[in-house]
Parts: structure tokens; C-alpha cells; sequence
């Protein structure tokens, strides 16, 4: 049996593979990465997107950021594609308001100091403003002060690690849009919208087929 699919025995018969679920999903601005929220009034969750019976995230992204979030129904999975040993970058995009010049370039590249310690180098690139959906609500720009997008990758995952990142080098983020895991991306799916993925892990994470819903 490959890493693909494991044994669900029955009463009565033989065992059956099942194919283990990875999913792409295109997670909207202030969605929780969650299927249940006990706030009065409840907050949007996973729960309104029609997505496979047990899943569930594989790694976070916060309720104000965007992008590819990974779901899966298995722990080992999960584990592989989120634990840092593992060395599997994630990608973003990010609107930062204030012009970027080489120095705090430099400085996300070689990692800030927060209140955690010192963050990894990171891969920081200046990027043209890339073709995305409007977000709803949309951003809140001053007319007076530029904005600027980078393309931000990183190997380790704190809690709000990119926003607070610019942050520390005098570029707030305005919007952020996970676009990379590891092999999987993004590419053309749409707010709201996942595919299935292959989930085969046993040398490393493998590239994928997917069929968008």
C-alpha cells in the first residue's frame, strides 16, 4: 500500500484502500480556518464552502489574510506539510503601505528581531501589483502615503510572523494573500473555491492533479 490511501477495515470483508483528501482551498478575506465558532454572533467559517467531510487545516492562516489553505483528513499529512523540519516554504503576497527601499529589504531578508526572537532569513522580493480579485471589504489606502506589494517566503509559520515582520521595518501590511505551500499553489482558484490534491508524501511532497469545485 502507497502513503496514498490507507486500509478501512469492515465487518465481514476485506480491507478497502481509501484515498487519503488533501485539498487546495482559496480561503476569503475573514473566514476562520475553522467548521464551528461559538462567538454570539458566529463568525464565517470552513463550514460554508461545501468542503469534504473530516477535514481540516493543515496549518493556520489567519482570519484576516487570504490564500491557499491545505485541508486534509490525516494526521501524519498534516504533520509533514506543516512541521518546520520538514523545510516547506510558504509564499505570500503582500501589500505594505510606505515605499520599501534596499535597507528594509535587507533586513526582512537576513530576519528581525520581534518579541518572539529573532525571525529565519526569508526570501523578500519587490513585485509588481499582482492580478488578484477584489477584496470585500476592500483595503483602506491613504491617499497620501504610497503602498507597495512583495513577495514574502518563509520556513517557519509564528502567529501573525509576516505582518508583524513589515511591521518592525516601518511597512505595515495592508493585505496579505498566501499563494505557495511547499509544491501547491494557488494559481487560478478563486475566493471561496478548492480542489482536490495528491497527497502522496513518501519521498517528500509530490506535485498534484487537481479538480476544482
Amino acid at each position: 500500500m502507497t502513503c496514498r490511501a490507507r486500509c478501512v477495515r469492515l465487518a465481514g470483508h476485506p480491507p478497502q484502500a481509501r484515498v487519503l483528501a488533501l485539498i487546495l482551498f482559496n480561503k476569503p478575506f475573514n473566514v476562520l480556518c475553522q467548521f464551528t465558532d461559538r462567538s454570539v454572533p458566529p463568525r464565517p467559517t470552513l463550514a460554508g464552502y461545501g468542503l469534504p467531510p473530516d477535514v481540516y487545516a493543515a496549518g493556520r492562516l489567519d482570519h484576516d489574510s487570504e490564500g491557499l489553505l491545505l485541508l486534509t483528513d490525516d494526521g501524519n499529512l498534516a504533520h509533514r506539510l506543516t512541521d518546520p523540519r520538514h523545510k516547506a516554504d510558504k509564499t505570500y503576497w503582500v501589500q505594505v503601505e510606505g515605499d520599501p527601499d534596499e535597507h528594509a529589504l535587507e533586513q526582512l531578508r537576513h530576519g528581525v528581531t520581534l518579541n518572539d526572537g529573532p525571525t529565519l532569513p526569508a526570501r523578500v522580493e519587490p513585485m509588481a501589483p499582482p492580478a488578484l480579485w477584489t477584496r470585500d471589504p476592500p483595503v483602506r489606502f491613504r491617499k497620501t502615503v504610497p503602498d507597495a506589494w512583495l513577495a514574502v517566503t518563509l520556513r517557519e509559520g509564528r502567529n501573525r510572523q509576516v505582518r508583524r515582520m513589515t511591521a518592525a521595518v516601518g511597512l505595515p501590511t495592508l493585505r496579505l494573500v498566501r499563494v505557495a505551500m511547499g509544491p501547491y499553489r494557488l494559481d487560478d482558484l478563486q475566493p471561496g473555491q478548492w480542489a482536490e490534491a495528491d497527497a502522496a508524501l513518501m519521498t517528500g511532497l509530490a506535485g498534484h492533479g487537481r479538480r476544482t469545485r
